[in-house]
């Protein structure tokens, strides 16, 4: 009888924020799954009767469109087509008591490390035998893998640690287990992900061991990218880059946030890395994966910040011409040791200054991607849209970097690699034709 009751419920999870939570939602699916439950990832068709909202509490407009998806999920119960709204995910662990009381229409609020309670809900197990198994909601073709949770940073202007807790590494024979589920459900590229990606190991195994989770994954049969994600500066570990330039399946290709180029702002932004640091460690990172494309993050609009540090962190783009630049406004969060400051920056003056920063580096992603116009470059199919092929090459990653527009007489299937010879090149993006 139990099972039938189980099996009637619909459960649609939703969501927000970074990959680390799109995981957390797929490992919730799994989960649910192998207790005989239907679930379904982002479901426009509203003929599920169960929703779960996982939440994004990181800045003030992750924020906002979290409660606004939670408000709409609401307003879907109270007017008949849903029987529960939970509520999961950073937004929910770090302002629990106060949502509770302010959206009392929510069935029942989790925390980011609360899985088994939320099971308990639907009546489900918590299946231990299932630890890196999950319902994928990205394409068949690739998956983004967590390899720790939480940070032991204390970045002024951070509040994960609030949220995620201190850092824990998940065993290398558990991520290598996981890494070969995958690639049998056809998962050719791999993500790696953490709040800090080089602390990995130092927990466990009481020393920087990135490097040699990388070896094992890259002995993975069937395995053919493999990219790295969330690099912390400080203290980077070098051995990861002799690693990277000897196995053929780790991409060349790091994603290093460096939030600031002034020492004034590393400084008060608690980054424990100064200008030259950084400097000597690019320098590093270049002379050791020659071709290698390093992707970095910004801030914009720190407490404090002048015009004299925003044309230090122009000048220093233009110094190391970085590949992809992604940059963010300040938001000032509270119980972070940066939310004593004034906020004295007013919102609009972030983002011109933001605004100021990307067409620095959209000349110098512009000038990059014209150097490649005439080369071969293996490009991995992501999808068919409009009538096109889009794909990207190991120096991209997903939504964030390059596509590759590729132009084919035969037909491509997502998943499938070809050799694509670039025709054209645009700002952010790239056309090409099959070789």
């Amino acid at each position: 009888m139990k099972s039938k009751t189980l099996k009637k419920d619909k459960v649609n999870i939703i969501t927000l924020g970074c990959s680390k939570n799109l995981v957390d939602s797929e490992v919730l699916s799994g989960q649910l799954s192998a207790n005989d439950i239907d679930v379904v990832h982002e479901n426009t068709k509203l003929d599920h009767n169960i929703v779960v909202v996982n939440t994004c509490g990181f800045i003030d407009k992750a924020k906002e469109e979290s409660i606004n998806t939670i408000l709409d999920q609401v307003e879907l119960k109270r007017r008949g087509k849903l029987d529960k709204v939970y509520v999961t995910g950073c937004l929910s662990e770090r302002y629990r008591g106060d949502l509770e009381a302010e959206m009392p229409e929510v069935d029942a609020w989790f925390g980011t490390m609360e899985l088994p309670l939320i099971l308990k809900k639907f009546e489900a197990d918590y299946k231990s035998e299932l630890i890196g198994e999950r319902l994928l909601s990205t394409p068949q073709h690739y998956a983004y893998m967590k390899i720790s949770e939480g940070c032991n940073r204390t970045c002024s202007f951070c509040a994960i640690p609030l949220m995620r807790g201190q850092h824990v590494s998940k065993p290398i024979e558990e991520l290598v287990a996981e890494a070969e589920s995958l690639v049998k459900k056809g998962v050719k590229e791999i993500m790696l992900i953490a709040q800090e990606l080089t602390y990995y190991g130092l927990d466990i195994y009481k020393k920087r061991e990135l490097p040699r989770l990388l070896n094992a994954l890259a002995d993975v049969k069937g395995l053919e990218w493999i990219r790295l994600h969330y690099a912390y500066p400080s203290k980077f570990p070098l051995e990861v880059l002799d690693v990277m330039r000897e196995r053929d399946n780790i991409c060349k290709y790091l994603d290093m946030p460096l939030q600031h180029a002034s020492n004034n702002m590393l400084k008060a932004m608690r980054r424990n890395i100064t200008r030259e640091e950084m400097t000597e460690l690019i320098h590093q990172i270049r002379e050791r994966v020659p071709g290698i494309c390093l992707r970095t993050t910004l801030i914009a609009g720190f407490p404090g910040e002048t015009e004299e540090d925003i044309e230090e962190l122009k000048d220093f783009l233009r110094e190391h011409r970085f590949d992809r630049v992604g940059i963010f406004s300040y938001s000032h969060e509270e119980n972070t040791s940066a939310y004593d400051l004034e906020d004295n920056i007013p919102a609009e003056v972030k983002a011109e200054r933001a605004q100021e920063v990307m067409e620095v580096q959209q000349e110098i992603s512009y000038e990059k991607n014209q150097e490649k116009i005439g080369k071969i470059f293996k490009v991995l199919i992501d999808k068919k849209e409009a009538g096109r092929y889009l794909g990207r090459t190991e120096f991209d990653s997903v939504e964030v970097d390059n596509e590759v527009v590729v132009h084919s007489s035969k037909k491509l299937s997502p998943g499938t690699f070809v050799q694509g010879k670039i025709t054209k090149a645009y700002d952010y993006d790239l056309e090409g034709e099959t070789v």
